[in-house]
């Protein structure tokens, strides 16, 4: 007679599965609140212990762990592991049918504790799986209870499975156990290994994801694709989606741009607008509502369907100085509820995001190629040793070095070659994302038109030459802060001080490919 042990806390699908097998002729084992349920059906069980001569220990720890069960599924289909079970008393089983504790589900809760999910941590159900994965030349393995009918439907016709059958059920087995220790591993470690500032890249990385969202499709409409996250109940950014529609592919990747770029500034209110992963303007202020129309106005054709970011709760104000722009997102720590209904009202289409803290960011970036994984830290502004230095004969006055430093905040958030004009509180012209500097530096004069006159420049890293210190004196600009290093650092420190331009060298470039 063929045996079945069954050990499931997804009890879906579990009694008719059950009784499909026992009607045609199948011995059912099965563990605790698994036997229960079955005897409850009126289904005929052995109980594990009666196979193990031992009751469940430690709370239910224990029950499982015996060579009645292992050995009976671990034996290969021979003569003589066969004749060793029966001298032990032992019967093969066939067929294990296991899923594990909810341990994803229970840390997906909010406010668990690490008690609660340690107790979720299954030991004997994965035992179990794997040992049966390992034998599936002679013993089937159910994992997944949308598998039960097929299985059955096979079992019922030809009474075993097929050898391509059993591997592809052990193939998926060893998958759930992968995902589950991965879960666990990913838990206990508390994302520590992501978000902690440590001097050292680890030597390897085990991350299990969960899809939290599934997309309409990726950049364009022929892809296809997913947001995943560490814990299956977070969402889109950390954060959580107030109204409007789901994000797209490229609304997370604009949002993700636009909240790191505004959680460097902390001081004072922040507006962040971005469009295809570079910022259009960026404006602090004492109010969102007086930073807004700065960070439009820095190229208010681009703003156009962008996302913006904010750092602190948006109130009404903040949105009647939106105007009538359109954007997709607005990210923000909190929404008063007369802003969100003002929203609700006049912006229908737009979507609220959000994100309590914006200071809890991962410290260590991700970025596949073909066949790996890049793995950086992130970039969080220069090291806190390094020190500028002027290096022309002019030196940058006290408001000159109040926009420097803004102006080197900002371009770090642009993609590289990235060039900056701006004032003491708002950038006025961004040039970024394209491969020549000089062409960087005339795009952002060309963004700034008459702002460019009295305005500073950042450049996130050296100019190689001359030309883009030229382009930005010719434009008007007073001062720039660049990173330095090139080899003709002196012919482009010639040519500020011909212009009579300030310039610093901040000795940290701010690459963002």
């Amino acid at each position: 007679m063929p045996r079945a042990l069954f050990s499931v806390s997804d009890k879906t699908g579990l009694t008719p599965f059950a009784e499909a097998l026992a009607r045609i002729g199948w011995d059912i084992v099965a563990t605790g609140r698994t036997a229960t349920t079955l005897q409850d059906a009126g289904i005929t069980v052995t109980p594990v212990e009666q196979l193990t001569g031992f009751p469940e220990m430690l709370g239910g720890r224990v029950k499982t762990l015996h060579p009645a069960v292992h050995a009976a599924i671990l034996a290969r289909d021979h003569s003589r592991d066969i004749a060793e079970l029966q001298e032990s008393g032992y019967a093969p089983i066939d067929l294990v049918v296991c899923n594990l504790y909810p341990f994803q589900q229970t840390i997906a809760a909010p406010d668990v504790s690490l008690n609660e999910a340690i107790e979720q941590i299954d030991i004997g159900g994965v035992a179990m799986i794997r040992a049966a994965a390992k034998n599936f030349e002679r013993v089937g393995v159910l994992v997944d209870p949308a598998d039960y009918p097929a299985v059955q439907d096979v079992l019922i016709a030809d009474g075993k499975l097929p050898p391509a059958t059993r591997r592809q059920l052990a193939i998926k087995a060893f998958a759930h156990t992968r995902d589950y220790d991965t879960a666990i591993h990913g838990y206990l470690a508390d994302e520590n290994i992501l978000v902690e500032d440590r001097p050292e890249l680890p030597k390897t990385f085990t991350l299990g994801m969960a899809e939290v969202q599934p997309l309409r499709y990726g950049e364009n409409p022929h892809q296809q694709a997913g947001l995943y996250a560490l814990r299956a109940a977070t969402g889109p950014l950390g954060g959580r989606l107030l109204r409007g529609k789901p994000l797209s592919y490229n609304n997370l990747l604009d949002a993700d741009a636009a909240w790191r770029a505004v959680a460097s500034f902390d001081e004072e209110a922040a507006v962040v607008i971005v469009k295809h992963l570079n910022p259009t303007g960026i404006a602090v202020a004492t109010t969102l509502a007086e930073a807004a129309p700065a960070a439009i106005a820095s190229d208010p054709v681009s703003a156009f369907g962008g996302v913006v970011a904010v750092n602190r709760v948006v109130e009404t104000d903040f949105v009647h100085a939106l105007g009538n722009l359109f954007v997709e997102v607005i990210i923000a720590p909190d929404f008063a509820e007369a802003a969100s209904n003002l929203l609700a009202e006049g912006r229908k289409n737009c979507r609220l995001l959000m994100i309590p803290n914006a200071k809890t960011a991962p410290h260590l970036e991700f970025r596949t190629i073909r066949h790996g994984v890049l793995v950086q830290q992130r970039d969080s502004g220069d090291p806190a040793d390094v020190q500028w230095e002027v290096v022309t004969r002019r030196h940058p006055t006290e408001l000159e070095v109040v926009a420097l430093k803004f102006a080197w905040r900002a371009v770090q958030h642009v993609k590289s070659n990235a060039i900056v004009l701006a004032g003491s509180s708002a950038t006025v012209g961004i040039g970024g994302g394209l491969p020549s500097r000089v062409d960087a530096v005339r795009l952002a004069v060309q963004k700034a038109g008459d702002a460019a006159q009295g305005a500073v420049l950042a450049s996130d890293a050296f100019f190689p030459f001359p030309d883009g210190v030229e382009v930005a004196a010719q434009a008007g600009v007073s001062a720039l802060i660049q990173p330095g290093g090139s080899i003709r650092d002196q012919q482009v420190i010639e040519a500020a001080d011909a212009a009579e331009v300030a310039m610093v060298f901040t000795k940290t470039r701010h690459f963002r490919h």
